[in-house]
C-alpha cells in the first residue's frame, strides 16, 4: 500500500457529547424582559445591559442593589433599563428577545415560562432547571473576547474556579489585542487569501498579544499591515509549510506544555503515533486532518521511509504539519532522521520536546532517578534491537554500574534476557526493580521486586502495553527514606501509597 496516497488510518475528529450547546448571543439594541425584583433579577439584568439590550424591568418594588443598578445604568452600561412598577402579565412578551424572572414559587415559575414559550420567547427562570431553556454561564469579560464556563448547574463553585484560573492565563491586555483584531480583520481579508498566508499573519499576531503586558501601542496597526502586504508579496515558495515534531507525553494530557498545546491548536495535519492517547489529540484543531501513522513492534506499521515522504508533500503543499511523537521525540523516537529527511529537503522543522516515560515513572511512583546516595546517574537504553533481540551494541559491563539507575524502554520483550545479562556482568540479583506499563495513564500498572525476578514482574504486566523496566538500587529510596535498600522486598508497596 502507498501510504502517500491513502494512509493506513485517518482518524476523524471526535466530538465528545455536550450538555449544552454553547452559543452567544447578539443583544445590542434589542428588548428584553426582567421580572422580578431581587438582587438575583438584577444581576441578569446588569449582564444584559452590559450586553447593549435595552431591558424592561417588572417588579413592584426593587431591591436597594436593582435601584443602585438602574440610577447608573445609562452611565455605565452599554444598554438601558426602564422600570415598569407592576408584576409582569402575558403581554409583557412581545417583541421580546429573551425573558428572565425570579420566581420564588414553582408555580409562578411555571405560568412565566409556559407564557414565555407560548410567545416564542427564550427564557430563563432563576435557579430553577426545570424551567430554563438556556443557562448562564461563569464568565471570564475580555471583549470582544468572551469566554464562558458551564458545568450544566451541577457544579457553579467549579465553574467559578474554573473561571479564576482562565482570569490568571488571559492578560488584561487581551481586550486591546482583540479590539485591533477587529479592526484590522477586513483590512488583512483584502491581502491575504484564505489559507497559510492569512493562517501566519494571525498566529504573528496572537503571539504578539500573548506575549504583551501592555495594550497595543499607538501605529502598531500599520506596521502589522504592512507585514501583511510583506507576506502578499514574499516568493512563492516562502508559502511552503513547516513540520514541528512535538512530543505528546506518556498520555496525561495535562503533562503537555503550553507550547506543544498551540502547536496543536495551529496545526493542518497531525501524523500521530500509535500510542498518543486520544486526551491529548482532543486538544487539537478541529478543522486539523488526524493520520495514524504508529509503528509497533509485531504489529502492521508505516514505513519510516513512508512517513517523511508523507511529511514532505504536505509541507511543500504549504499545511503546516505536527509529527506528534509519544513521549520524547528526541527520546527513541527516529527524530534524528525525520529531521535529516526535511533538512534535505529544505523543510523548516523545529522540536517541541514532551516529558519521556521515564521522568513521568519517576514523578508518578515519587523516586528521584539519582539519589544522591545510590546513583550519580541515570541511562535510558533501548531494550530491543531492530531484529528484536537485545542490542548488541550496548556496552553492557558499564550498563551494570551499580551507581547507575538504568532506564530500559521497549524491553517488554527481552525483560529476561536483560536481567540476566546484567548479572553476568556483575550487577547484584538483588538489585531493586521496577516494571510499569501505561505510565500516567488510567491503565497504567507497576509490580516491584528486584534483578532476578524481573521475569515474573514481567509475566505479571504483560507487553502488550508500553513498559518502562527500570533498575538500580535508588529504586529503594522512597521505601526507607534514609538510603538502606536491605528492607527493599519488605516495603515493595510502599512507593505505590494511596495512589
Amino acid at each position: 500500500m502507498d501510504v502517500l496516497q491513502q494512509p493506513r488510518n485517518e482518524a476523524p475528529a471526535r466530538m465528545e457529547p455536550l450538555a449544552k450547546l454553547p452559543v452567544f448571543w447578539a443583544l445590542e439594541g434589542k428588548r428584553v424582559v426582567v421580572a422580578g425584583g431581587s438582587d438575583a433579577a438584577a444581576w441578569k439584568a446588569e449582564l444584559l445591559g452590559a450586553c447593549g439590550a435595552q431591558v424592561h424591568v417588572y417588579a413592584d418594588a426593587l431591591s436597594d442593589t436593582f435601584e443602585k443598578l438602574i440610577s447608573r445604568g445609562a452611565e455605565h452600561l452599554h444598554g438601558g433599563f426602564i422600570h415598569h412598577s407592576q408584576a409582569w402579565d402575558e403581554t409583557i412578551f412581545a417583541d421580546a428577545a429573551i425573558a428572565i424572572a425570579d420566581c420564588e414559587e414553582d408555580d409562578e415559575a411555571k405560568a412565566f415560562f409556559d407564557a414565555a414559550r407560548l410567545a416564542g420567547v427564550p427564557v430563563n427562570v432563576i435557579d430553577k432547571p426545570a424551567f430554563c431553556q438556556f443557562q448562564f454561564g461563569s464568565i471570564v469579560n475580555r471583549s470582544p473576547v468572551v469566554v464562558s464556563i458551564s458545568t450544566d448547574g451541577a457544579a457553579p463553585i467549579l465553574a467559578q474556579a474554573i473561571r479564576r484560573r482562565i482570569e490568571t492565563l488571559l492578560p488584561r491586555a487581551l481586550k486591546g489585542w482583540a479590539e485591533l483584531a477587529q479592526t484590522l480583520r477586513d483590512r488583512v481579508n483584502e491581502r491575504l487569501t484564505p489559507g497559510p498566508l492569512r493562517r501566519t499573519f494571525w498566529e504573528t499576531f496572537v503571539d504578539r498579544a500573548f506575549s504583551s503586558s501592555d495594550t497595543p501601542e499607538e501605529g502598531v496597526s500599520g506596521l502589522l499591515l504592512k507585514e501583511a502586504d510583506r507576506l502578499r508579496e514574499a516568493p512563492a515558495h516562502s508559502s511552503r509549510g513547516r513540520v514541528t515534531l512535538v512530543g505528546a507525553g506518556p498520555g496525561d494530557a495535562e503533562l503537555l506544555t503550553l507550547k506543544a498545546v498551540r502547536a496543536l491548536q495551529a496545526a493542518d495535519v497531525i501524523l500521530f503515533d500509535d500510542l498518543v492517547s486520544s486526551e491529548v489529540l482532543e486538544l487539537a484543531r478541529r478543522e486539523a486532518k488526524r493520520m495514524l501513522v504508529g509503528k509497533r513492534g509485531g504489529r502492521t506499521s508505516c514505513r519510516q521511509e513512508d512517513i517523511n515522504a508523507m511529511m514532505v508533500k504536505l509541507a511543500k503543499s504549504g499545511k503546516r504539519v505536527v509529527r506528534l511523537k509519544s513521549g520524547d521525540p528526541m527520546i527513541f523516537g527516529r527524530a534524528g532522521e525525520e529531521i535529516a529527511h526535511l533538512d534535505r529537503e529544505n523543510i523548516p522543522v523545529d522540536v517541541i520536546p514532551g516529558i519521556t516515560a521515564a521522568s513521568a515513572m519517576a514523578s508518578r511512583l515519587g523516586i528521584s532517578l539519582t539519589h544522591r546516595d545510590h546513583a550519580q546517574s541515570v541511562r535510558f537504553i533501548t531494550g530491543h534491537s531492530r531484529h528484536g533481540s537485545l542490542p548488541a551494541d550496548v556496552d553492557w559491563k558499564t550498563v551494570a554500574d551499580p551507581r547507575t539507575t538504568t532506564v530500559f524502554y521497549m524491553g517488554g520483550r527481552t525483560a529476561p534476557l536483560i536481567a540476566d545479562r546484567l548479572i553476568h556482568e556483575g550487577l547484584s540479583p538483588e538489585t531493586p526493580a521496577i516494571v510499569i506499563s501505561d505510565v500516567s495513564r488510567s491503565t497504567e500498572r507497576d509490580w516491584r521486586g528486584t534483578l532476578s525476578t524481573i521475569a515474573s514482574g514481567i509475566s505479571e504486566i504483560g507487553y502488550d502495553n508500553p513498559v518502562l523496566i527500570a533498575v538500580g538500587s535508588a529504586l529503594a529510596a522512597r521505601q526507607t527514606g534514609t538510603g538502606d535498600v536491605g528492607c527493599f522486598e519488605d516495603d515493595l508497596h510502599l512507593a505505590v501509597g494511596a495512589r
